[in-house]
């Protein structure tokens, strides 16, 4: 794909909160993008939505962190694994 738009999030036990955020993305009218999400070992259900979303939808990857690591190592592991394509990246 050229010109795609990467988002990137991460997640940490945010099961009531999640849905929304992606159902956000899947909303928007732009069709060209990836969501890469980061769940930062999530001791809820937030993984669980997440690998729904994923199978869903083939734009949507999620990566798992075993250990906790914060909000800003998710960011930058998002981040790396985004396509080299990417025009833009946005931050949720």
């Amino acid at each position: 794909m050229n010109n795609i738009v990467s988002v990137v999030m991460t997640a940490f036990n945010v099961e009531d909160y999640v849905e929304e955020s992606i159902k956000s993305v899947l909303l928007q009218t732009e069709k060209n993008w990836e969501l890469i999400i980061v769940d930062d070992a999530s001791t809820d259900r937030t993984l669980e939505i997440l690998k729904k979303y994923e199978i869903i939808d083939s734009r949507i990857t999620v990566i798992e962190h075993k250990k906790n690591k914060g909000a800003a190592e998710g960011r930058n592991t998002a981040i790396k694994n985004t396509n080299l394509n990417s025009k833009l990246v946005f931050i949720l």
